[in-house]
């Protein structure tokens, strides 16, 4: 049975079906119908949350006479909503999906399902790939055959996460998973946290085949902007994985620079081209570069993991026991040191000419090494000291 939305003492609900609204009164009365025969016709105590965004339509008093239980949320936002929705449910479990009758309520037991088996998350699955379907209409080519998929795809690449299509917004936790997460995004972006953290912290999520409907709103159309929303997933995806954004582009920065040192100092031809100063000044250019993304990595996974963002990381642990502030600054110290070692090389063979012409290529390859590493000594140096600041707050 599900709830009348009145509250009474130690009652208890094994699930809190949430929904979203800001003007949904074309379709939140069949949605609320919905979960109230499936969760009648399949025993499961339940009672329905209408996380309210400012509706200015009859959205409210559909809720209330259908025996929603109506709780406002002032701050406006996709996850502001669901936050408010969670944070005043009472069930055990927790099911969440959309007002705009796209999602199927009567598949609400398949979440539960899965959850009473001890699963933390349940997402659905419209796509084929993970055994969903996707009727016609209900979904723009572009979100289907582009969008989806390659951000699905990325989201196991990067993050492991067992699912097969990211987007959907039905999906099933328990009140517990919700607590350890901490959410802290109040826009769109709230689904693809969930999905992220609960990947990285190594959460237990199970996936269920779903039927997506056409959107069966028309007194507005739908709140999603392709382009715009596409661009702010991929912005979170990086901005959660700087191993993709900093760690591998400035490895691989670094390795084209040596490669370039490696053949530009001794003047190797390739191809009748001789590769000389110039080459030292790009490959330079290259590992300073990578080097400050290689830096920017270990900033942004130390204060990552300082705010409870992802899981500790033995490999960051262990830098950390070898790589203390002290070991950073004579490293930079040294490396700085040799640096002005070779610029002073160079400037005395300008003294000796009586700081008259010298030869370009072979002063060059005094002065370009000697800067590269002055620079990346300097920026050790620093480094060490903001890394051990932001570092404070993961002891």
């Amino acid at each position: 049975m599900c709830a009348d939305g009145n509250f009474r003492d130690g009652e208890s609900f094994e699930l809190s079906v949430v929904i979203p609204c800001l003007n949904e009164a074309d379709t939140l009365a069949t949605c609320i119908e919905k979960v109230q025969r499936s969760t009648t016709e399949h025993d499961i105590v339940c009672e329905i949350v209408v996380a309210d965004n400012g509706s200015t339509d009859d959205s409210v008093k559909i809720a209330n006479d259908l025996g929603a239980r109506v709780v406002p949320v002032k701050e406006r936002g996709y996850g502001s909503a669901l936050m408010g929705g969670i944070s005043a449910s009472r069930g055990k479990f927790v099911l969440m999906a959309d007002a705009d009758d796209s999602y199927d309520f009567l598949e609400i037991p398949k979440f539960v399902e899965k959850l009473r088996e001890g699963y933390d998350l349940v997402q659905g699955c419209r796509l084929p790939r993970g055994g969903g379907r996707v009727l016609p209409g209900a979904m723009p080519f572009t979100h289907r055959w582009l969008g989806n998929p390659l951000f699905s795809f990325l989201v196991r690449l990067w993050f492991q996460a067992p699912i097969h299509d990211v987007y959907c917004g039905m999906r099933g936790f328990t009140q517990g998973l919700y607590q350890r997460l901490d959410q802290r995004c109040t826009g769109m972006e709230f689904a693809t946290e969930m999905i992220l953290k609960a990947s990285l912290f190594k959460e237990k999520i199970a996936e269920v085949p779903i039927t997506l409907h056409p959107d069966g709103r028309v007194s507005h159309p739908p709140h999603l902007r392709t382009l715009r929303d596409g661009w702010r997933t991929l912005r979170f995806f990086l901005m959660y994985s700087p191993t993709w954004l900093f760690l591998i582009p400035g490895v691989s920065l670094v390795l084209l620079g040596f490669i370039g040192y490696s053949l530009a100092m001794p003047g190797i031809p390739i191809g009748g081209v001789t590769l000389d100063a110039h080459t030292l000044l790009f490959s330079s250019l290259a590992i300073i570069c990578g080097y400050q993304s290689i830096l920017f990595a270990m900033f942004t996974k130390t204060f990552a993991v300082g705010e409870h963002l992802v899981p500790h990381d033995k490999r960051l642990d262990r830098f950390y026991t070898v790589m203390n502030m002290e070991k950073g600054l004579l490293l930079g110290a040294v490396v700085f040191g040799f640096g002005i070692a070779l610029l002073g090389h160079a400037f005395n063979s300008w003294r000796l000419q009586s700081f008259g012409p010298l030869n370009y290529s072979d002063t060059m390859k005094w002065v370009v090494p000697g800067m590269t590493l002055a620079v990346l000594g300097f920026q050790t140096v620093l480094s060490s000291f903001f890394v051990s600041i932001i570092g404070m707050v993961r002891k």
